[in-house]
């Protein structure tokens, strides 16, 4: 599959050009709206003060509405390791998706043909790492879900575009809702932080409301079958093993 390119320009981004090397990150984001000629508007409006790089349409095609070398404003709030306010740092791809306020769908084989060929090509071009490749609930997990446990990470990373584990789905169904000893809670928060999610989660492991939603947000991304905020043996298993193979 070639790539080919339409363009809808958004007046929404920052007027002084990056360099390429200030490119670190792949940001995944759903539209949210039930229409996508809405999506579409409210990312070309000036009023809504939104942007993103890339929008994948329902059928598959690619828009271009902010040029890579530009910021554009699809992070928000967000932070991951050290990074701070990721737009100055990201790469931003919207796709149409109403997400969970509109009836949540699973993006459909073009769109997932799509992101598999723009991000190859923007993997190359910026050299950006696996580890880097991100949804936009895990660098701002207290306001967002998106992509969602629809995205298709596991097979994103089979074709070498982001984090899978590689245990198995039988072994580890064994160790689901299976209860976790604090040592075990306390590993898993240090595996989330070296991973990237940010946060003091080990001031506290009495499942504070912000801890919850960023075991939330790494199930959306790893075990995607079940996203309940609780850390069982199952997200521990997964935790060690992304760190292993990863870290």
């Amino acid at each position: 599959m070639a790539l080919k390119i339409n363009s809808n320009y958004s007046p929404n981004f920052h007027p002084i050009k990056r360099r390429s090397k200030q490119i670190k990150f792949l940001v995944f984001h759903y539209t949210g709206m039930k229409r996508e000629s809405q999506a579409i508007r409210k990312l070309t409006k000036i009023q809504s003060q939104v942007s993103s790089h890339y929008f994948i349409k329902k059928n598959g095609n690619i828009v271009l509405m902010v040029p890579d070398l530009y910021i554009a404003w699809h992070a928000g709030k967000s932070s991951w390791k050290n990074y701070k306010s990721l737009n100055k740092y990201s790469i931003g791809i919207e796709i149409n998706n109403p997400g969970h306020q509109f009836n949540y769908e699973k993006y459909s084989q073009k769109q997932i043909n799509s992101i598999l060929i723009l991000s190859k090509y923007l993997i190359k071009k910026y050299k950006i790492k696996k580890q880097n490749i991100l949804g936009h609930s895990d660098i701002a997990p207290d306001r967002k879900k998106d992509p969602g446990e629809k995205f298709p990470w596991k097979y994103l990373a089979r074709k070498k575009i982001g984090l899978w584990h590689s245990l198995s789905v039988k072994y580890l169904k064994t160790n689901r809702q299976i209860k976790t000893n604090t040592k075990e809670k306390k590993t898993f928060f240090k595996n989330l932080s070296k991973i990237g999610y940010v946060g003091n989660f080990l001031k506290n492991l009495s499942q504070t409301n912000k801890n919850k939603t960023t075991v939330k947000a790494f199930q959306r991304r790893f075990r995607q079958e079940l996203v309940n905020g609780t850390i069982d043996k199952e997200c521990f298993m997964i935790s060690n093993n992304i760190i292993k193979k990863y870290y």
